[in-house]
């Protein structure tokens, strides 16, 4: 988020004297979410808050992001739930923010906020503002709580140790995270080379590249992905933020040192992304996806330059289902929408296995628990299993994925964004890779559709392929089969036989607590 900040900074000045006439005040909480002002993807909303000293002047900011994709609180746009598979605008994608006082000098603007989330989305085709400013307004208010929470708990630090010692050792910290990731690239350097490079392809073929240099005297090091493929006309690209955040995770992800995460790890790094490439749009490209998904394609890359383990599943899968927006007519109705991210199977390294049915790298989220699910939403989930066997062999093995079937009990939108639906995840030192995921929609027939032929019909199953918006009628599936991780090291070269904490076919069968119980910890 430190590109956030530093995006507000740039733009509005301190104090009511700066050149913007629009400067930060005391008193004031600002909101955005563009790409372009440091954002990821427009669901992603920050909320920035100054700290002032007693001196009047900015010392500190406290920030907060938070993903606005709960039944209601999502942001607009083509799609409920704001995670449109098939924008190619990011106009459709939901209210576009570079800054906005939420709160200025005190006063909470309430009037903006309803220009911002809902009229202003609205006024582009085919697109609605949010659908229950009530519930995005409630979030907001969360964050900036939070932010005032942090500032308290500044405000108290401050006054134990003085402001002057707690910014020296918030440089320390930051120093040591420098010094921490020059060490790395430095032994790195030493025993692989100061060459690396990595390719990997999202599922359209689109490339993406890196070339690292590494200063073996130094510990500096250039990350240039050159020969990354052109921007989409879809909506998998992915803005400069974050693949800078991916690239300080995977350095925070190899550190064997215990560190907070910090701007410091960043420090020794020059990011070269080239211009309108999937990794560096321009304005108004589409880049819902980007976040979710590219951000896993160039972890991939980074963790496959380094060698440093097989690709995991390498995907959120991200799945939203829902009802209302604007009509063929343009009307506007009111209606919800359903968010989820699906685990998958992480990859194996040299000395271990990859997990099964687990969230990896971005998809730090836990999924809603199936009795709230079915409780909240006109949905039966069947199944949520291991999807046996969909790990890459090796010597270690990667972990499998999950088989998860729901189905709709009224007619809705679905909508799935995913990857690794063609290019498997790749395995390392001769394992194999893992299975490549699939999206499948179990469909009844039906006589308006104009494939029913009699009351013995049975499902249809439709690959719907990587990224498709279906509308299911009252009692169609959607079965999503999710990608496994890549193994480590040749199968012959034997291994101990991975172990697995739970069964690896765990079925759901209808009112079985017990069998749900194990369910929810398993994946």
């Amino acid at each position: 988020m430190s590109y956030a900040v530093k995006y507000q900074i740039d733009t509005l000045g301190i104090g009511p004297d700066a050149p913007s006439g629009n400067g930060i005040e005391k008193g004031d909480v600002i909101m955005a979410n563009s790409p372009q002002a440091g954002g990821t993807h427009l669901p992603d909303i920050t909320v920035i808050t100054p700290v002032f000293s007693d001196e009047g002047e900015v010392v500190f900011f406290t920030a907060s992001r938070g993903h606005h994709a709960g039944m209601y609180s999502h942001i607009g746009g083509i799609l409920p739930g704001s995670m449109p598979p098939v924008s190619t605008s990011i106009f459709q994608e939901g209210a576009h923010i570079k800054s906005f006082k939420l709160v200025h000098k005190g006063q909470y603007d309430k009037e903006g906020l309803v220009k911002h989330m809902v009229d202003i989305p609205a006024s582009y085709e085919g697109c609605s503002g949010t659908r229950c400013l009530r519930d995005v307004e409630s979030d907001l208010k969360a964050q900036i709580a939070a932010n005032r929470k942090g500032i308290e708990l500044l405000s108290s630090l401050i006054s134990e140790y003085g402001l002057a010692t707690v910014q020296d050792y918030m440089v320390h910290i930051r120093n040591n995270a420098e010094h921490a990731v020059r060490s790395l690239l430095k032994r790195h350097a030493t025993e692989y080379g100061t060459e690396l490079h990595a390719m990997d392809y999202m599922d359209d073929g689109s490339p993406i590249e890196l070339h690292i240099t590494i200063d073996p005297a130094t510990g500096s090091a250039i990350f240039d992905f050159e020969g990354t493929g052109p921007e989409m006309r879809g909506n998998l690209n992915a803005p400069p933020s974050v693949v800078r955040s991916a690239v300080l995770y995977c350095l925070r992800a190899m550190l064997d040192e215990d560190i907070p995460l910090n701007a410091g790890c960043l420090m020794p790094i020059e990011v070269r992304l080239p211009e309108n490439s999937i990794l560096n749009p321009s304005e108004t490209c589409a880049v819902v996806g980007g976040n979710v998904v590219t951000s896993q394609r160039v972890t991939d890359v980074v963790l496959k330059a380094f060698h440093a383990v097989a690709a995991s599943q390498g995907c959120c899968n991200n799945l939203t289902f829902g009802t209302g927006g604007k009509t063929e007519t343009g009307e506007v109705e009111e209606g919800w929408g359903y968010y989820e991210t699906i685990a998958g199977g992480s990859g194996a390294g040299n000395g271990w296995h990859g997990e099964s049915g687990v969230h990896v790298h971005m998809t730090n989220t836990r999924i809603t628990d199936p009795e709230i699910l079915e409780r909240r939403y006109p949905v039966i989930l069947h199944e949520f299993s291991l999807r046996t066997n969909s790990g890459g062999a090796g010597k270690y093995k990667g972990g499998d994925g999950v088989v998860r079937d729901i189905e709709f009990l009224l007619p809705m939108q679905v909508s799935i964004l995913s990857e690794r639906r063609v290019h498997r995840p790749y395995g390392l030192e001769g394992g194999s890779p893992a299975r490549s995921g699939m999206n499948l929609w179990k469909k009844k027939t039906r006589k308006e559709d104009g494939d029913w032929k009699g009351a013995d019909d049975k499902p249809r199953l439709l690959n719907i392929g990587g990224r498709a918006t279906v509308k299911m009628g009252a009692g169609d599936h959607i079965v999503l089969h999710t990608p496994g991780g890549g193994g480590w090291g040749s199968p012959s070269e034997g291994g101990e036989a991975a172990t697995k904490l739970f069964p690896t076919n765990v079925f759901m069968p209808r009112g079985s607590l017990e069998d749900r119980s194990a369910l929810q910890l398993g994946a």
